[in-house]
């Protein structure tokens, strides 16, 4: 009998099937109940049981303390030696608390965990392990290797779920299995990577029993003082006599002042709890599973005797086991059975259906047919069953031969084992030889081979240990790099959340900024019509607007918004005007809100569809990805593909074309030298008359000239070969893409001299403006307005003089993949 205070709860499940088909068992097979077990030291196995947690019954559990003593290296004190220190994890503030001795109030400093990591080295002494932490190293030392990984194992623990809840994800232990808070509980954290497996908990030197032992002789001693917190010590050495004087009893500290006392409440509320309490409502439901109670808890007290006699004389009488192998045998039988009887039944129900058939028949014509129909399934069946028996004689015969061949075999083995026998007689009878020969030799030897053999044995074990102790620091190492990454990728996915919140609120912070600014502006513009004051305040105010920055009133750095793109496109304007300062503040914060905002949620999705693209091919994806604009950094890539599938492109016809500028002057190049400073004079490449992109422009419009002597050169296609170059950045593609435009995109004759092509295009395109927008139209044709005056120069020049430099270039990418019908939906956009 044990202790009857020290119980387990178990849960048995019992088979459904035989709580239903047994007549002893008066339980439903819905019904759950729960058995006791009085055995604690055990842990169950949570494929068969499942400990109910004592917090499901009223009860409120106290979790396991890390606390203990360890040897801490003095790295800062004048002598570099080990310092014995009690150790204890503070849960609420996610740190490692070190005191001289248990009953200290003031710790002596503290490790943070949450940017901690742990390492243990084979090369150290043993139990020697380090934390590491971005200020300093914490070298410890256990009383053994257990212990340490102990340690280590719980750290971990604790590091990982200190980070998780910072990292505001999900963690509720509570809401665990209980068997996993028992088995953490009794061997440590669950290692759910599996590179090392939980160490049993040293009781001896770790737990809440620790602090009311006696504290190690070296704590006490005079170089175990903290030289670096003597005010410390002194606060420690002070309150331990006035509490010794004071109480008596138990020994209260900062550390076990409000956990013993509900330990040792619900120790004597468990001791309360008897056996008879709770096999009653157990022995109303079968007297079989009383006695299985009975037998599996195996512990009650001797006031429990009086009333179980009688069911423990029936244990003896029957075997629980052989019970159950009968009822088992017995549902077997039954449902054989019933597999039986189901098919009988069926015959029965097939048979009835064919007589039914048969006198629901109308005509003896009828009934004949269904007679002739089960004629041809009962010859059928007849010929299946030949073919059944035929495989049957085959199969047969297959294994008479086998069995003829493994006779064979047998006798087979049988000699070579009678061969095999009379050479091992042989080899004996050479061997006692060769020992009679070299005995007198290895007499001479004996001591020295066995002295050697004792060296290599003492070397083998210490080479044993030693790989024994680097796979445990492997699988500790490989532990730790697994959680350390774990938490390292937690905390990326922490920090993009912050940066896309920051975001948010940056581009929420430039949208309130440029309301404020657009009131400013507004005041700004009624200014005449206020009175003195008022404007003095206004101007003030616009003034401040314009000086200040508002990320410097709320502590945050902002990336200034650039005057210019990734093309050299002027993105901000510049007013000379004061008042028209405001504005461009005011579109620069805009612009930086946009692009905030659609960061996340469209370009970034956007590049990650377009990397993913590997080798360029025609299809339904690139054309829609098209559509919602090329990433900078693919751009250059896609235009080259686009123009040369229409091209035939010769490596040397463009040096070709240079070499023949040099040497005769074409009919344009005056009228080629006029327009070259007038082209994009909103782009920084451009500005700037010795710019290198200057002269490369001239070199491509030249060269085209050359190779298209019926255009020459007609204006617009400066700033065509521009945008081109701006984004091709070669010569040579640039010309290329030029040639593709004028004479396989655009429609013949487009630029020639006369723009005959331009001309039609404007036609059709009136017709679609009245056919989509009359009420448009009409209010044109109202105020006698030309629509060609607007748009002939958007479909001249692919809208270059008209859009902001990001939409432009997406309109490009379209019209070079679809081309010029894209032109026509633009427009009436």
């Amino acid at each position: 009998m044990e202790e009857s205070g020290k119980l387990n709860l178990k849960r048995i499940e019992i088979p459904s099937e035989a709580i239903i088909e047994n007549p002893k068992m008066h339980v439903n097979a819905e019904q759950s109940f729960t058995l006791i077990n009085c055995d604690k030291s055990m842990p169950e196995r949570p494929n068969q049981y499942s400990c109910i947690n004592p917090s499901k019954m009223g009860k409120k559990t106290i979790p396991k303390k890390l606390c203990g003593y360890l040897y801490k290296l003095g790295m800062k004190s004048p002598l570099k030696v080990w310092k014995c220190r009690f150790f204890t994890y503070d849960e609420k503030k996610g740190q490692l608390l070190y005191y001289r001795i248990a009953t200290d109030v003031c710790p002596l400093g503290s490790i943070d965990l949450s940017t901690a990591i742990f390492d243990c080295k084979v090369e150290m002494e043993e139990g020697t392990f380090e934390i590491k932490t971005p200020s300093r190293v914490f070298i410890l030392k256990a009383v053994n290797s257990h212990t340490m990984m102990y340690w280590l194992q719980q750290l971990q623990r604790r590091r990982w779920e200190l980070c998780r809840n910072e990292s505001g994800l999900y963690t509720d232990i509570e809401a665990s299995s209980d068997f996993q808070e028992h088995v953490e509980e009794e061997y440590g954290p669950g290692e759910e990577d599996g590179f090392l497996p939980p160490v049993k908990t040293p009781t001896e030197v770790v737990g809440l029993k620790v602090p009311f032992l006696p504290a190690p002789q070296d704590s006490t001693s005079v170089q175990n003082i903290s030289l670096k917190h003597p005010w410390t010590e002194l606060q420690n050495t002070v309150r331990t006599l006035c509490s010794s004087k004071i109480t008596t009893g138990v020994n209260r500290n900062a550390f076990n002042y409000n956990e013993t006392e509900p330990v040792l409440q619900e120790k004597s509320e468990r001791e309360n709890l008897t056996l008879e309490s709770i096999i009653k409502p157990v022995q109303k439901l079968s007297p079989f599973l009383a006695r299985r109670v009975r037998k599996q808890n195996g512990c009650a007290s001797s006031s429990q005797d009086g009333i179980i006699t009688e069911t423990v004389s029936t244990d003896k009488a029957i075997n629980p086991q052989q019970q159950v192998q009968a009822l088992n045998e017995e549902l077997k039988s039954q449902k054989e059975l019933v597999k039986l009887l189901h098919k009988a039944l069926e015959s029965a129900h097939k048979e009835k259906r064919v007589c039914k058939d048969y006198m629901n028949a109308s005509q003896e014509k009828d009934r004949l047919e269904l007679v002739r129909h089960k004629v041809r399934q009962i010859e059928d069946m007849r010929q299946r069953l030949e073919v059944h028996e035929q495989q049957k004689k085959d199969l047969e015969q297959s294994i008479i031969f086998k069995d003829s061949h493994i006779v064979e075999l047998k006798e087979h083995v049988q000699l070579l084992m009678e061969k095999n026998s009379a050479k091992q007689q042989v080899i004996l009878k050479q061997t006692e030889k060769l020992l009679s020969l070299s005995q007198n030799e290895t007499d001479v030897s004996y001591h020295f081979t066995t002295d050697t053999l004792r060296q290599q044995c003492k070397k083998i074990d210490g080479l044993m240990d030693d790989i024994a102790a680097y796979r445990t620091q492997n699988q500790f190492l490989n532990s730790e790099i697994h959680q350390v990454t774990n938490l390292w990728r937690n905390a990326a996915e922490k920090e993009k959340s912050l940066l896309r919140k920051c975001s948010y609120l940056e581009a929420r912070n430039c949208q309130i900024e440029s309301k404020y600014l657009i009131l400013l502006r507004k005041l700004q513009d009624a200014l005449p019509n206020l009175d003195a004051e008022y404007c003095e305040i206004i101007k003030n105010l616009i003034e401040g607007a314009l000086q200040s920055d508002g990320a410097e009133h709320l502590g945050m750095q902002y990336d200034p918004v650039s005057e210019y793109d990734d093309y050299g496109f002027m993105v901000i304007p510049q007013y000379e005007a004061e008042h028209l300062k405001l504005l461009a503040k005011i579109q620069a914060l805009e612009i930086r809100s946009n692009k905030l905002l659609t960061h996340d949620i469209v370009d970034k999705p956007l590049r990650t569809r377009w990397n993913s693209i590997g080798e360029l091919s025609h299809s339904t994806e690139l054309k829609n990805l098209v559509r919602c604009g090329i990433p900078a950094e693919h751009r250059k890539r896609m235009w080259k593909w686009i123009c040369s599938g229409r091209l035939h492109i010769n490596s040397s016809h463009y040096a070709n074309l240079l070499q023949k500028c040099e040497h005769s002057q074409h009919p344009a190049t005056q009228q080629i030298e006029l327009d070259l400073h007038r082209t994009l004079n909103n782009n920084k490449h451009f500005s700037c008359p010795s710019s290198e992109f200057i002269q490369r422009l001239r070199r491509v419009l030249l060269a085209f000239s050359w190779q298209n002597p019926t255009i020459g050169y007609c204006q617009g296609l400066n700033r065509l070969a521009a945008v081109a170059l701006l984004v091709l950045e070669e010569e040579e593609s640039a010309f290329w893409c030029l040639v593709d435009i004028v004479e396989n995109i655009m429609p013949a004759e487009y630029y020639s001299s006369n723009l005959l092509g331009s001309q039609v295009d404007q036609r059709v395109f009136k017709d679609f403006f009245s056919e989509k927008l009359p009420r448009l139209t009409a209010h044109f044709q109202q105020h006698k307005i030309d629509l060609s005056l607007i748009t002939f120069n958007w479909f001249l020049v692919i809208f270059i003089d008209s859009l902001v430099s990001d939409i432009l270039l997406r309109v490009w990418d379209a019209f070079l993949y679809e081309g010029t019908k894209k032109i026509n939906e633009y427009c009436l956009q």
